[in-house]
């Protein structure tokens, strides 16, 4: 008997053995966003084995953070997860400000609030229309792109940045909001909730897509706490829990009465689509309610004046968010110079495709680009 490897990449090889067959998906894009390998054993088209093989996007973050100052890191830091720039920036301005005991501005904590539920209707708004792309339906990426340049219109026009915002800083923010700017945000807001809507009749109406996605890559509770899956994947197989509402942070704790934790129990691809969609809805309501208390908010700085060189001092701590992939994690060490001592990184994708080798066997080939594309990770936050 002969045990054949097929290869699709690097790492091909044929060798003796039993009569499965080991398939190389990858390194390059299967369905996913970003450089990921997947390696298969297949009985038929079962899977029985799978392993998912990273680290062909390895950049060193965690090493360069120790190399770069307090300011320098939050360039580095917005990367990982190219989607969601402006919430990665929040986390390690975070871990910062509470070595410093530094209290920020009110007017500075609420447009952090909105402009992080803004990113996370632009990190979810890629995937809804991405998702349904990787099963063949073409039509949803172009409306998701169109409500997404929406958004980057407004985020463009206070950062000058579409995806790396560089908008965080220690203490508050870069600097004051261009006059009429939230006016602007609040009619976005409006549109790309008029539109949002599209997806729930066309994409979650489909038959089609009901067929490929409704009890396909089941993912027990068990499964999620075992490997720490954290996010709109967690919350679809019922683990209720989210940062911004069980350990609130910035104006979460004011918010309670509009944050709506959207919960599935069936943890299949199409709760977890609706999960996505669900939490997109909410991120609208967050921000609207973001706007209005901005709007009832006295004039005032968005930021701390700083020092020329900026030192946290000696001492360690641990800040953790609610980034729209799942929870993202800081853990600062400090020596009292002005570059971090240690900067761990805890990133959502990271745990959340570790879960692939339990998820993946006993599913049909055919299932696997279903699966993998409603686990919805950026590799550059598995490789940071």
């Amino acid at each position: 008997m002969r045990e054949t490897t097929v290869g699709i990449g690097a790492g091909a090889a044929t060798e003796l053995g039993t009569s499965d067959m080991v398939l190389n998906i990858g390194p390059q894009h299967p369905s996913t966003h970003g450089v990921l390998r997947l390696r298969l054993r297949l009985d038929g088209e079962l899977i029985t084995e799978a392993e998912p093989v990273i680290g062909y996007m390895h950049r060193g973050a965690e090493k360069l953070f120790e190399a770069r100052d307090y300011r320098q890191i939050i360039m580095l830091a917005n990367r990982h997860d190219w989607l969601s720039a402006f919430a990665n920036e929040l986390g390690v301005v975070l871990s910062v400000e509470r070595m410093l005991g530094m209290e920020v501005p009110a007017r500075a904590t609420w447009t952090r609030t909105m402009l992080a539920e803004l990113n996370r209707v632009l990190n979810h708004l890629m995937f809804l229309g991405s998702y349904p792309l990787e099963l063949g339906g073409i039509t949803p990426i172009f409306h998701a792109f169109e409500e997404r340049e929406r958004l980057q219109a407004v985020l463009e026009e206070a950062s000058g940045g579409r995806m790396h915002y560089m908008f965080n800083r220690v203490g508050g923010l870069k600097e004051d909001l261009p006059a009429g700017w939230y006016g602007r945000v609040r009619g976005a807001v409006a549109a790309v909730r008029a539109k949002s809507e599209v997806f729930d009749k066309l994409v979650l109406g489909n038959e089609i897509f009901r067929a490929r996605t409704r009890g396909v890559g089941v993912l027990a509770p068990e499964l999620v706490h075992s490997y720490g899956v954290s996010g709109p994947i967690a919350r679809a197989s019922g683990v209720d829990f989210d940062l911004r509402r069980d350990e609130p942070y910035l104006a979460y704790g004011e918010l309670a009465d509009v944050l709506r934790v959207p919960v599935r129990q069936r943890g299949d691809c199409l709760d977890r689509f609706e999960c996505l969609l669900e939490q997109l809805h909410n991120s609208l309501d967050l921000a609207d309610a973001c706007l209005d208390r901005i709007a009832e908010l006295p004039q005032g700085p968005v930021n701390v004046r700083l020092p020329k060189v900026l030192k946290a001092p000696e001492g360690a701590t641990y800040a953790w968010t609610e980034n729209p992939l799942g929870i993202n994690g800081y853990y600062l060490v400090s020596r009292g110079d002005k570059t971090p001592w240690r900067l761990k990184l805890r990133s959502a994708s990271y745990n959340n495709i570790q879960v692939l080798s339990e998820l993946l066997p006993g599913t049909l080939v055919s299932d696997m680009v279903a699966i993998l594309g409603s686990m919805f990770f950026v590799v550059g936050d598995v490789d940071k």
